[in-house]
């Protein structure tokens, strides 16, 4: 995820996708586990990913579905960096529900914009 840019960019380049057709999944510190919200663009709030697909989109105003994953209990970016890249602590079936209810998230999303101009 943290050179996340490297790859959408040039995609989104080749498929001549205007930057409201890109859409974004990622884990967010910032709400609890299990908590899930979409919207358009918005801060970076020191994600790498978000950082590097802004480099190469060229702006921040993509959409994205933010995944709750709960922040741990410090603000040392070392141990942020390993929570983040960690097993979750929660069970294997809350883990589970928290992907079915993102993907149920993303296809709401979709479904919402499928009006939109399509690709040339």
């Amino acid at each position: 995820m943290n050179d996340a840019g490297r790859s959408v960019g040039p995609a989104r380049g080749a498929f001549k996708l205007p930057l409201e057709r890109v859409l974004v999944l990622h884990d967010e510190i910032d709400l609890p586990f299990g908590e899930i919200r979409v919207r358009l663009g918005g801060g970076l709030a020191g994600h790498n990913g978000l950082k590097s697909l802004k480099d190469s989109l060229g702006s921040a105003d993509f959409a994205r579905v933010r995944v709750g994953v709960g922040r741990p209990d410090t603000t040392d970016p070392d141990r942020v960096a390993a929570y983040v890249l960690s097993r979750f602590r929660e069970s294997p079936d809350e883990v589970g529900d928290l992907v079915e209810r993102a993907a149920d998230a993303t296809e709401r999303f979709i479904d919402s914009h499928e009006d939109a101009p399509p690709a040339p």
